[in-house]
């Protein structure tokens, strides 16, 4: 067989959606095999730490001071140059108008300076698509996109073709860590903070509400189970007169415990619509940044075993904000003939079905999800 010499494409992606600067450059081959050259990240935490969450401003003018920084150490880790890239893959939406308007305008002046073209990528899209970057999972497969401003099922049926299955009501898991964490006096980000003191928590102590699970569908809520803690916390500091290191314990493992429940019979509901479509290879996938929380990811992995999925998780690297899975969603889109132009717009609100009604609303600015 005469040996074909590999088409082989590399993409630059940028990521400024929220509190992480992010660029990565990825390779891929014929259309497949890709490969992560490099992947930076520059977190925002220590920034924001004093005020208890992000501060959109202070997000904004970080992402302006270092994605220049931040895409030129990506190139050179991969020992690429801006010239070698087939496009350039950027954040669009959604997210804070003022981190993406950083990033939107930053690709925008590399797509003039080098000839390139530029891909908008949505946000939401790069987690769902990570599966296939990491384990190259076939269309379709359901995905649970889980972070902190998002919770959604979706099929995932093409690089831009998503179906929700449902989603969060009001508040996304992620928000309800943080704002557990605030209520109970620990660090920002919640999620890593609220899963700490779990360790050591009991999972038991306090009964909180698992909202939704009487409802059919794969809608869920998440609002009225911090509103739960917050009473029962205000109960047991009137009667003591305070919160002691083993009482954040087990309020952090009780509220975890039933986050991770819902988030389980949902997941049931959800595999049993998507097994309807009778997928050659049936696959239940997880991202997004509260996929990082390891009882989450346990119990949820158990579930798919119980249908006889393949489960599959990211690495944690790769489950909060990144670029390397917008450089790949960009590529996917790019394969597909998608491009954009220099009139890209920054989007703060982008749902991935914008065939389903919004569950949260909607306003001038569009549909929330």
């Amino acid at each position: 067989m005469e040996n074909r010499k590999l088409d082989q494409k590399f993409f630059l992606g940028l990521e400024s959606s929220c509190d992480e600067t992010a660029a990565s450059v990825v390779s891929v081959k014929d259309g497949k095999d890709p490969k992560i050259l490099s992947s930076v990240v520059f977190d925002q935490s220590m920034l924001h730490v004093d005020f208890g969450g992000i501060v959109p401003e202070i997000a904004a003018r970080a992402h302006a001071e270092r994605m220049d920084i931040c895409v030129s150490n990506a190139l050179e880790q991969a020992e690429r140059k801006l010239s070698e890239m087939s496009a350039i893959c950027v954040t669009a939406g959604p997210g804070l108008i003022g981190g993406l308007l950083s990033g939107v305008m930053c690709a925008k002046g590399l797509s003039l300076g080098s000839g390139k073209p530029v891909v908008g990528v949505n946000h939401l899209a790069g987690h769902a698509l990570t599966p296939r970057l990491t384990n190259g999972v076939a269309y379709p497969f359901l995905m649970l996109l889980v972070s902190g401003g998002h919770c959604q099922f979706l099929l995932v049926k093409g690089a831009d073709q998503f179906e929700r299955l449902g989603g969060t009501i009001d508040d996304a898991p992620g928000e309800a860590f943080d704002k557990t964490a605030r209520l109970l006096g620990l660090a920002q980000p919640g999620g890593p903070s609220v899963e700490e003191a779990a360790l050591s928590g009991n999972p038991r102590r306090f009964s909180f509400p698992r909202p939704l699970l009487d409802r059919k569908g794969c809608d869920m809520s998440f609002s009225g189970l911090k509103t739960a803690l917050l009473r029962t916390r205000n109960d047991l500091v009137d009667r003591q007169g305070g919160l002691y290191k083993q009482d954040r314990a087990d309020f952090c493992a009780s509220f975890q415990a039933a986050v991770s429940d819902v988030l389980v019979q949902k997941s049931r509901v959800a595999l049993i619509e998507y097994l309807a479509l009778c997928p050659e290879e049936v696959s239940f996938c997880v991202a997004g940044g509260v996929a990082a929380n390891q009882i989450i990811r346990n119990c949820l992995e158990q579930v798919a075993a119980e249908a006889g999925a393949r489960y599959i998780a990211p690495p944690l690297k790769l489950c909060t904000d990144n670029a390397a899975m917008i450089a790949f969603a960009g590529a996917e889109l790019y394969l597909l003939g998608k491009r954009d132009d220099l009139s890209l717009s920054a989007r703060s609100r982008w749902p991935l079905d914008s065939r389903k009604p919004a569950l949260l609303g909607g306003g001038k600015k569009g549909a929330k999800a």
